[in-house]
């Protein structure tokens, strides 16, 4: 395959990476992020997720922020909307492209959403239909492609089944999560060949966490196999409450850097992004979980 001449960055920050803090965090503050994310250069940002503050109070006041963001032309800004409700919601506020999430790990679907993955895929037909009906785009995640923290293997086969089925019911493109990390460079390209088997590759995402070190060689990988579009979180934010040990998002900084010296076309200027990073973790009272990032404050 030819490694892509660009690449689009979704910076799923505002939302898998807020989600996880444990402070309080204000809409405003959540606005800033977005604007600066946006004023950076990213052209698909996941803004927020309408699901019960019950279960994820950081992504309370979701509505609230879509309010308020500056929208730049040409950009995305995208929801979790994981059922009807969400949905609904979603599009009360405006959103235009929200996502919904499965599992290929039926360990995994069952304690993190309670249903086996065929009943969360069953789960989503009406809101694709409803989203389709309203002109909104989905886009579709797929956690524990590469390992599960309750399945001791998840085989690729199983993983470009839910694949299949999302695509077929309207996902425009899929994005294939490792949730605790733990995948490696052979692993990802022998299951993007899995997947590409049902899903073209232009229609397929990266969704790396850093766990063992190993999502940037993760990313290069998927570059050799065609893949053009990665979610990454600014500063490194985020994590996963399901699976035990598992650290953030890869940092978008990170990823940014790589692609700036293979001479990948992003859009997205570093300097910017960078501030963007630490202006959110200064307000989380967090260390920058960016590599690249700490070292270009160190130089300034």
């Amino acid at each position: 395959m030819n490694i892509p001449q660009s690449v689009r960055l979704v910076d799923v920050g505002p939302r898998d990476g807020l989600q996880n803090e444990s402070r309080p965090i204000a809409v405003t503050d959540k606005v800033q992020l977005v604007d600066d994310l946006s004023v950076a250069g990213l052209r698909h940002i996941e803004v927020g997720s309408f699901v019960s503050p019950k279960w994820v109070p950081q992504m309370a006041g979701s509505a609230e922020v879509f309010a308020a963001i500056k929208q730049h032309p040409g950009v995305s800004y995208s929801a979790l909307t994981p059922n009807m409700k969400g949905l609904e919601a979603a599009l009360e506020a405006g959103v235009r492209e929200v996502a919904v999430f499965a599992a290929a790990s039926e360990a995994f679907s069952q304690r993190n959403i309670n249903c086996s993955i065929a009943e969360s895929i069953e789960r989503f037909a009406p809101v694709l239909e409803a989203a389709q009906k309203a002109d909104v785009k989905v886009r579709g995640y797929i956690s524990c492609v590469l390992g599960c923290p309750y399945q001791v293997d998840v085989p690729a086969d199983q993983v470009a089944s839910v694949a299949r089925e999302l695509h077929t019911m309207g996902c425009y493109e899929v994005s294939l999560g490792d949730t605790i990390g733990t995948g490696t460079p052979s692993a990802t390209r022998a299951l993007i060949e899995a997947v590409a088997r049902y899903v073209p590759r232009e229609q397929l995402a990266g969704h790396f966490h850093d766990t063992y070190g190993q999502a940037l060689a993760n990313i290069y990988a998927s570059l050799l196999e065609g893949v053009s579009v990665f979610d990454s979180s600014v500063a490194g934010l985020g994590g996963c409450p399901y699976a035990k040990g598992a650290t953030g998002n890869v940092a978008t900084e990170d990823v940014l850097y790589l692609l700036n010296g293979m001479g990948i076309e992003t859009g997205i200027d570093l300097d910017l992004l960078v501030d963007a990073g630490a202006r959110i973790s200064q307000v989380l009272g967090r260390e920058n979980g960016s590599r690249v990032a700490r070292a270009v404050l160190a130089a300034r």
